[in-house]
């Protein structure tokens, strides 16, 4: 079987991983797994929060009706799952059985942003949450971090029992703390907070106080960001693919589409199992999700 990658990263890609019942399609999909390697998929089809075990066999789904449109995912510790209700303009946190936990934002009532709903427009000024949040990441101490996101450009921080402590981020093109669809967000356990600055081609870095660092411009439309335990940090691109990088931007490696793709049916959102497995979705009807066995 081919493989990608280089050095220590090298994955062998899992044809048709995945046994969904008869007749189910993968929505736009984020992807978590937790302490048993049980794989959750939040997706944007009628079975929103699908859940199958390391092997692909599907276990149970849940969410129907209300996890209307999907988009990022977060687990922690516990187990709990946080995800971001895109066009809702909220965030719910769960228990991993489907237990609705704390609500943040209100229902359908985006802030004020004066956006036109064209993602290639960004945000007319930056407003409080939410206005189509994307993506969600915990800190050491559970304290949240939402990137906010395709009608807002800001990252608001939350604490752990969901009060609302400060935002910063403006929108634009060029200048640290300007965003265009903050798209996805990671919090290190340094306390970094690495955004995914998508439409300007950039990750990033913060302090957890919201104050810029650096930013890292060697992408493609950034989409999401894993780190794991070893400090390797995995970044999946909407015009590339997957770029394996250090938590101090080195590249480490990179590898495109297993299929010739038009711009834009690259990667959406990526997460690692417990054994270095990689699970990606690709932008592209049909091929959703992608299963990368580590074997290097």
């Amino acid at each position: 079987m081919a493989t990608v990658g280089a050095g220590n990263h090298i994955y062998e890609l899992i044809e048709n991983w995945a046994k969904l019942p008869d007749g189910w399609v993968l929505g736009q999909t984020a992807i978590v797994t937790d302490s048993e390697d049980r794989v959750y998929l939040f997706n944007r089809g009628e079975h929103p929060l699908i859940v199958l075990d390391k092997d692909g066999n599907y276990l149970n789904s849940w969410g129907e009706g209300v996890l209307t449109d999907a988009h990022g995912m977060f687990i922690d510790a516990d187990q709990n799952l946080y995800m971001p209700v895109k066009n809702n303009h909220i965030v719910l946190k769960y228990t991993r059985e489907g237990e609705l936990l704390m609500t943040l934002g209100v229902r359908d009532q985006p802030s004020d942003t004066g956006w036109s709903g064209n993602y290639n427009d960004p945000a007319v000024r930056a407003a409080g949450p939410f206005n189509r949040p994307s993506d969600v990441a915990l800190d050491p101490n559970n304290d949240l971090y939402i990137s906010d996101g395709y009608g807002n450009s800001r990252v608001h921080k939350f604490s752990a029992s969901g009060e609302f402590l400060f935002s910063w981020g403006e929108p634009g093109k060029t200048a640290p703390g300007e965003f265009h669809v903050p798209h996805g967000v990671w919090v290190h356990t340094d306390g970094r907070v690495f955004v995914a600055d998508r439409e300007n081609n950039r990750i990033q870095v913060f302090t957890p106080d919201g104050k810029f660092i650096e930013q890292w411009t060697d992408f493609a439309r950034p989409c999401d960001i894993y780190v794991d335990s070893e400090n390797i940090m995995y970044v999946v691109e909407l015009n590339a693919l997957v770029s394996v990088v250090t938590v101090e931007g080195k590249l480490l490696a990179r590898w495109g589409p297993p299929t010739e793709s038009e711009e834009g049916t690259g990667a959406h959102a990526v997460w690692l199992d417990s054994r270095g497995d990689m699970y990606v979705n690709r932008n592209l009807e049909g091929q959703r999700l992608l299963k990368y066995r580590r074997v290097g």
